[in-house]
């Protein structure tokens, strides 16, 4: 019998068309991988010093202006309380006269009741809420003068009364809203804070030294120009008093406002304290006497010369004569930035004493290391 052909295909040697596909796609998955590298946003560079330096001097700077917020916020608050507790306590007064009264109003209802006279008076008197009786004229009829005074105090200080509570919890509804913005202010310091913190402490040993190092600069030329307006003050005075002779007739008077044995006698009060306070840490809120903030420290030191200044930066600036700087004198405030954030207490030849940020102790320093807003002469 012969042999069938066979119907099976002859195995193919060689066979590599899937290994090769493999490494094809191998392939194409490295260049994928390697072109999304190359397209994909490079890693953001890190800030130059200088950006270090700005960064942080803006962070204290914002950490100020949240400071004198919180600053403002807290004073609002404890001036608010006061009011409640006033209120609450006038409250109480008004309650307890009304209480009197209603005793009073009980007494007429006994009487009456012991006289047989009960039905509608003894009712209006012993009620929970008589004023739906006051109307009645009927019942009006069997008072007496007395008890209808009685009656018409009662109204009168029924409303009162009403009228303080009320009044009471709208101002109660002000001392949440401040005590709200208290806290706002709290946790906006400490965030800022935070940041300055976290940025400074990711700098080397040699990026710290090259920024104490700019800081170095910056605080010589600031001190070069209160050196200029030291020499420029002491040839104005110099020039007064050369011209003095010429136009004094005997009584020793100043020149400027604000100036005067007077004044001079405040500000060296003034100065005694803040020279006192030199070496103390500045600490956001605080008025001393262990720490202060920079409006801390300027209220405190005025106070002991017996004049009260407001709590913040904000409102102290409004206290006083504006002064231009060329014309300030030991005593007078400057303030700083154009949120005017910040203040020093002058003490002459272009220096200041001011509570400067966290981390620093009051101290003296020149006027110019910070751009000036303006500057008050108080009393």
């Amino acid at each position: 019998m012969p042999a069938l052909a066979s119907h099976r295909k002859p195995r193919t040697r060689g066979r590599t068309t899937p290994a090769v596909g493999l490494t094809t796609v191998a392939l194409a998955s490295v260049t994928l991988l390697s072109t999304q590298s190359a397209t994909a946003a490079p890693a953001e560079p890190k800030p130059s010093i200088e950006e270090v330096q700005k960064k942080v001097d803006a962070l204290y700077r914002q950490a100020g202006t949240a400071t004198q917020q919180y600053n403002k916020a807290k004073a609002a608050s404890a001036e608010q309380r006061s009011k409640v507790d006033a209120l609450l306590e006038a409250a109480a007064k008004r309650a307890d006269k009304l209480n009197e009264t209603r005793r009073e109003l009980g007494s007429y209802a006994a009487a009456q009741y012991r006289g047989g006279s009960i039905a509608p008076t003894a009712t209006f008197f012993l009620a929970d809420d008589p004023q739906s009786y006051f109307d009645q004229d009927q019942l009006m009829a069997r008072m007496t003068s007395r008890q209808q005074k009685a009656v018409a105090d009662f109204r009168t200080q029924q409303k009162e009364a009403a009228a303080k509570r009320a009044e009471a919890t709208k101002s109660l509804e002000t001392l949440t809203a401040s005590q709200a913005s208290l806290r706002t202010s709290k946790q906006q310091v400490q965030t800022k804070l935070t940041e300055a913190r976290t940025l400074l402490s990711q700098l080397t040993a040699e990026e710290k030294a090259r920024l104490a190092e700019l800081e170095r600069k910056k605080e010589a030329e600031a001190e070069r120009k209160a050196d200029e307006l030291a020499r420029q003050q002491a040839a104005k005075e110099k020039a007064a008093a050369d011209e003095a002779p010429k136009t004094n007739t005997g009584s020793g008077t100043g020149t400027g406002t604000g100036s005067g044995s007077g004044y001079s006698s405040k500000a060296e009060k003034v100065l005694a304290f803040a020279r006192a306070q030199i070496g103390k840490p500045y600490v956001w809120g605080a008025t001393g006497p262990s720490s202060y903030d920079c409006s801390g420290l300027t209220q405190a030191a005025w106070k002991a010369a017996g004049v009260d200044l407001p709590r913040t930066t904000w409102d102290q600036v409004k206290v006083g004569t504006r002064v231009s700087t060329a014309n300030l004198r030991p005593g007078d405030l400057v303030f700083f930035y154009d949120d005017i954030s910040h203040v020093g207490i002058y003490k002459g030849g272009g220096m200041m004493i001011h509570a400067p940020k966290p981390g620093a102790n009051v101290r003296e320093e020149s006027i110019y290391y910070m751009p000036i807003y303006g500057s008050v002469r108080p009393s």
